[in-house]
C-alpha cells in the first residue's frame, strides 16, 4: 500500500491536523499559543530534570515524547527504522544548542512561530521574517558545497537508545518520581510550566503526530528551504495548512487576539525577535532540520538528529542558567550575547564544512 501521506493531499493533510491538535491542546490547557513547540517543551524537560532551576518552566511534556515514539513505532511498522550516524555529531550537538539560544530569544520553535502568529501575535511575524532570513543564509551554504559528511549504518540496537530515553522520561512523569526532598523531577507549580493539558490526551496527539510527520517527512525549515533551492512547493502547502487551520480553530475557540503588545509568553523587542529566528533558522539548516523533525528522525534511528535533539536540551539548559532565555519582559542580559557567537558559530561552520571549492 502507497504513503498517502507522502503526496500533496497528503501533506495538507498533515499539516492541517497538527495546527487543530495544536490549538485544542491550548485550549485543554497547554500554555496559550503554544499548544505544541518544541524548543519550548524541551525547555521544560530540561527543567524537570534539574538541568536549569527557572521554576516556572518545569514539566516533563508528553508530546515530545509521542513525537519520538510515534515516529519510532511507525517505521518499525513500515520497515524504515535504520539506525545511522557518525556524521559529525559533536558539531551537530552544538548546532543544537545554538538552535536552541535562538530559540529562546525569540521565545518559540518554527512551528510556536506559526502558532503565535495564527493566533494573533504580530510579533511572530518579525520572527517568521528572521527564519526565513537564517535558512536562506544556510541554503546558500549548501549551494556552496556545505555538508557534515555522510551518516554510516549502525548497529540494530543503537536506534532504540533514543526511544528509550523517552519512554524512561514518560515513566518519570507517570509516576511522579522524586529523587531526594526539593529535588528532581520537578514540577512547575505556575507560570507555563504548570499549564498543560490531560496526560492521556497528550500523549495521544505526540503519538498521533509522530506518525503522521515521519510518512509526510513533515518539516517547516525543510519547507523554506525546498522553496529557496529547488523551487519546490510540497512541503511549504503543510505549513501553510498549519498555520490556515490553527488560525480558524482560533477564532471558532476564542483564542485569537490581534497586536503586539500583551501576547502570551512573547516580548516585543523585534531586533532580538528577529535575530533570536535568524540563528535558530541557520542552525536549522546546518543540523538537517527543524527541531520536530530531528525527533521524528531520532525515532526512526538516526543518531545524529539524536544528537542534535540533546544539544537543544543542553541548550535549553544553558540559556536559562547562563541569563540568555527572553521573557515577556524582552530579552535577558546574555541573550544577545549567545545569538551572536551562535551566529559567529555557523557562519565559521558554513565556510570551512564545505566539500567543493567556490574557487
Amino acid at each position: 500500500m502507497g504513503n498517502i501521506f507522502a503526496s500533496r493531499t497528503g501533506i495538507i493533510i498533515v499539516g492541517g491536523a497538527i495546527g487543530i491538535m495544536a490549538t485544542l491542546l491550548q485550549y485543554l490547557g497547554n500554555p496559550p499559543n503554544m499548544g505544541i513547540c518544541v524548543a519550548c517543551f524541551e525547555r521544560d524537560i530540561a527543567g524537570a530534570l534539574g538541568l536549569h532551576r527557572a521554576a516556572i518552566v518545569q514539566y516533563i511534556r508528553p508530546e515530545i515524547i509521542g513525537f519520538v515514539l510515534g515516529a519510532f513505532i511507525i517505521s518499525l511498522f513500515v520497515g524504515e527504522h535504520r539506525p545511522r550516524g557518525g556524521s559529525s555529531p559533536l558539531i551537530r550537538f552544538f548546532l543544537g544548542i545554538f538552535a536552541m539560544v535562538g530559540a529562546l530569544v525569540f521565545l518559540g520553535c518554527p512551528w510556536r512561530t506559526l502558532l503565535r502568529i495564527a493566533g494573533g501575535d504580530l510579533n511572530a511575524v518579525v520572527g517568521l521574517v528572521g527564519l526565513a532570513m537564517g535558512i536562506f543564509g544556510g541554503v546558500l551554504f549548501l549551494k556552496n558545497g556545505y555538508s557534515l559528511g555522510r551518516s554510516q549504518p549502525q548497529k540494530p540496537w543503537s536506534g532504540y537508545v533514543f526511544p528509550a530515553f523517552m519512554l524512561g522520561l514518560f515513566l518519570l512523569l507517570l509516576f511522579g518520581v522524586t529523587f531526594s526532598e526539593g529535588g528532581p523531577i520537578f514540577f512547575s507549580a505556575s507560570g507555563p510550566g504548570s499549564m498543560h493539558a490531560p496526560l492521556w490526551i497528550s500523549v495521544a496527539a505526540g503519538l498521533i503526530v509522530g506518525v503522521i510527520a515521519q510518512r509526510s517527512r513533515f518539516c517547516t525549515m525543510g519547507a523554506f528551504r525546498d522553496v529557496m533551492l529547488i523551487r519546490d512547493f510540497h512541503l511549504i502547502s503543510g505549513v501553510a495548512a498549519l498555520l490556515a487551520a490553527a488560525f480558524a480553530m482560533n477564532i471558532m475557540l476564542g483564542q485569537f487576539k490581534l497586536g503586539f503588545e500583551g501576547q502570551p509568553v512573547a516580548h516585543t523587542d523585534h531586533l532580538w525577535n528577529f535575530m533570536g529566528m535568524s540563528l535558530a533558522g541557520l542552525a536549522f539548516v546546518l543540523g538537517g532540520g527543524c527541531p520536530g523533525r530531528q525527533l521524528f528522525l531520532s525515532g526512526e534511528g538516526d543518531l545524529d538528529a539524536g544528537i542534535f535533539a540533546l544539544g537543544m536540551i543542553f541548550g535549553a539548559a544553558f540559556s536559562h542558567n547562563f541569563a540568555m532565555a527572553s521573557s515577556p519582559k524582552g530579552a535577558a542580559a546574555f541573550g544577545p550575547a549567545g545569538v551572536v557567537i551562535g551566529l559567529v558559530f555557523c557562519l565559521v561552520l558554513g565556510f570551512v564544512m564545505r566539500e567543493k571549492s567556490t574557487a
